[in-house]
């Protein structure tokens, strides 16, 4: 038999999933946010700022968006050491790969079809991230890894001087990703190129080479040329003409073949920059195309100049090429590490509907204010003059709803006492996998999964003419989910009903009342002593295994 080899990331801990609970959101109508009126009629008003743990964020996020997320853009926190300085560095590894690994898995979920994905990064996990993401996306779906040039002054403290990060891309479809991808605008330097020594009135153009490699050619390409002057052209050897005979005499007579001033040089082919659709987007992002962080920093002290400056802010001009790269208006863009809001200020301003998860303060003290700025038409600094943005539009806030369940004083798991009727039954609805849709007019239809199938949530007791009542509504035909406090009767009576006891039904489905999946640094073991502090005699001592490898298991 034979055993199939497969590229994996091993680290300690990686087994070790959350069960998260799918929460619901709720929104708080005055941190919601929209201008006074109307700027254009493709405004956008559903944006969503979501105020909590970005991994129940994310969860909370997916079975309404699976599958809907045009382009995610995430700048997780880059686990430098500093916050590690008394801990083991495998561990450390461990636990920012398990962080990080569980929030692809639920990303690429929410991505669509024809969507794809942008990490930034540095040097010090991004091998340990491309490996990962291999295993998580499929290393076929990888499509770039962008460098991009951070910094442009010298930096003299290290031996070599760190002055890039990457951003690393994948995609769901490759293929679809190249075809329907956007280009570039030509740079001014791209532009000089092109020349109009001829006074053509299509204006400036320039000459691209009419041949091509002769491995893959046809025998209409291999055909002698006769230029103006009369001088024959074959193509050299090796060569054949990239167009066959037939074409070549089209574009001839189309004024689209140049022979040089005199009329004496080889062939080419004329290319007009009007038709030119943009420059194809390459790795290398040097600072004077999209910004730096000396001028992320600036554009956050003219945005907050009486607000502590946020640590590590991405320029306006940087997330504008991804945005402009990776979608088109009116497309959804994600973020779920947001800090200062960069993603979703230049989202906004370039007509793409946006998400946004933070749970640090700076929700408040910076996205809030900064998004309010740019729905009012008062920020003039990053790529408001570059993407003609007026203001407009809005965003509604979010935060988490608390856990489901929690102990009584008896420690026993019941219902929350936050919840209210209709947050009950949509919290289970999601719970269930259904889509919480409460009908005006059936009482029992709180939410659907099919045509066919409902659920309904009570927390009344149901006695057996309450499920008689109940099943010859739902009717043949149909089914009916029933979740309700306590219920009495024999449920063969009732074909079309499935009842079953809350919150007995609901407590092993996921893990309760954590709130936090965020790094705790204080509930990592400590590391070993090191080796110079302890007596190498000792039976006590002894060398530990690698916490994490790359290793090919056996499948």
């Amino acid at each position: 038999m034979t055993k199939k080899q497969k590229l994996e990331l091993t680290w300690v801990g990686k087994e070790n999933r959350p069960r998260l609970e799918p929460r619901i959101l709720l929104e708080n109508p005055e941190k919601s946010y929209h201008a006074k009126h109307r700027v254009s009629d493709d405004d956008i008003f559903d944006n969503r700022l979501i105020f909590g743990d970005n991994l129940l964020a994310l969860k909370a996020l997916e079975q309404e968006f699976a599958g809907k997320v045009k382009c995610i853009y995430i700048d997780p926190p880059y686990n430098t050491g500093s916050a590690f300085e008394h801990y083991d560095d495998g561990l450390e590894h461990s636990t920012w790969l398990s962080l990080i690994s569980v929030r692809l898995q639920i990303l690429w979920r929410l991505l669509s079809p024809e969507g794809s994905f942008w990490i930034s990064i540095d040097d010090y996990e991004m091998p340990y991230l491309r490996v990962v993401m291999d295993e998580i996306f499929g290393r076929s779906n990888h499509i770039a890894t962008n460098v991009w040039q951070k910094r442009y002054s010298r930096e003299n403290r290290e031996a070599i001087g760190d002055v890039h990060e990457y951003i690393v891309v994948y995609a769901k479809s490759p293929d679809f990703f190249k075809r329907d991808r956007n280009m570039l605008e030509l740079t001014d330097e791209q532009k000089k190129v092109y020349k109009n020594p001829t006074n053509d009135p299509k204006g400036p153009w320039r000459t691209i080479p009419i041949t091509a490699q002769a491995g893959h050619a046809t025998k209409s390409q291999f055909y002698t040329i006769v230029g103006p002057t009369g001088k024959s052209f074959d193509p050299p050897a090796g060569n054949c003409w990239r167009y066959s005979k037939d074409v070549f005499d089209r574009m001839l007579a189309e004024g689209r073949i140049y022979f040089g001033r005199d009329g004496n040089s080889q062939p080419t082919t004329i290319r007009y920059l009007s038709e030119v659709p943009g420059a194809v987007p390459w790795t290398w992002w040097p600072h004077t195309e999209v910004g730096n962080t000396d001028e992320a920093k600036k554009e956050m002290i003219n945005l907050f100049p009486k607000v502590e400056l946020f640590d590590t802010p991405k320029p306006e001009r940087l997330m504008r090429r991804i945005i402009h790269i990776a979608t088109n208006p009116g497309d959804l863009v994600l973020d779920s590490f947001a800090g200062s809001g960069t993603t979703g200020a230049v989202a906004h301003k370039m007509g793409r509907r946006w998400i946004m998860v933070e749970l640090g303060d700076h929700c408040h003290t910076h996205i809030i204010p900064r998004l309010k700025t740019v729905i009012d038409g008062e920020d003039q600094g990053g790529v408001t003059e570059a993407t003609g943005w007026k203001g407009g539009g809005g965003f509604r806030y979010f935060k988490l709803a608390p856990s489901l369940l929690e102990k009584d004083k008896w420690g026993r798991d019941v219902i929350s006492k936050v919840y209210n009727a209709e947050m009950l039954a949509e919290a289970l609805c999601k719970i269930e996998g259904f889509t919480y849709a409460p009908s005006d007019n059936m009482y029992w239809q709180h939410g659907t999964s099919t045509e066919r199938d409902f659920i309904y949530v009570t927390t009344q007791t149901l006695s057996p003419e309450h499920l008689d009542a109940l099943s010859e509504e739902v009717g043949e035909g149909r089914t009916l989910l029933v979740l309700c406090a306590a219920f009495r009767g024999n449920l063969s009576a009732w074909p079309n009903l499935t009842v079953k006891k809350i919150p007995n039904y609901i407590r092993q489905r996921c893990e309760w009342g954590h709130d936090d999946y965020s790094l705790n640094v204080e509930n990592l073991p400590k590391a070993s002593p090191s080796p110079k502090a302890i007596d190498k005699a000792s039976p006590r001592y002894a060398s530990q295994p690698g916490l994490f490898d790359v290793a090919g298991d056996d499948q």
